[in-house]
């Protein structure tokens, strides 16, 4: 089973449209911390730390699928479980299931989300440049 990390967001009123439902680009955007924060729970330095000692920028984002299954609002606190699903040569997919507690205990998945992204360094010749670089070993294993 792979290693899996929580992350919470509360909603809050400016995070919703006029209706009083997350407006949807704002899922990106937590799904985006959830992959930063399994990082670091897993006990990867920040990118800035790596970014000066190894060359490492970031793991920026090449694909994204979400899928949605029930509306949220503010007030509500959510969850996001993240796991990588699958390790490649030079990319890998985090897989994102956001779900919210119910007052039974249960709980209803909001949505989930599936990214590949890359390890990434700047390029020799142009340093505006980024360039894919193999997933360094070490890291992955601190988060398989």
């Amino acid at each position: 089973m792979p290693r899996s990390t929580v992350h919470t967001v509360d909603v809050t009123f400016g995070d919703c449209d006029p209706a009083g439902i997350v407006f949807f680009p704002n899922f990106s955007r937590w799904m985006d911390a959830a992959s930063l924060s399994f990082f670091m729970q897993c006990g990867v330095p920040p990118w800035r730390e790596l970014a000066k000692t190894r060359g490492i920028v970031g793991t920026p984002l090449l694909e994204i699928n979400t899928r949605f299954t029930k509306a949220a609002t503010y007030g509500e606190r959510l969850t996001i479980a993240t796991h990588v699903d699958e390790w490649r040569a030079k990319v890998f997919v985090q897989v994102h299931r956001i779900t919210r507690l119910r007052a039974d205990g249960g709980e209803d998945l909001i949505c989930e989300g599936r990214e590949v992204r890359a390890f990434v360094m700047r390029d020799a010749q142009d340093g505006d440049r980024l360039r894919a670089m193999p997933v360094p070993d070490d890291i992955r294993a601190l988060c398989s």
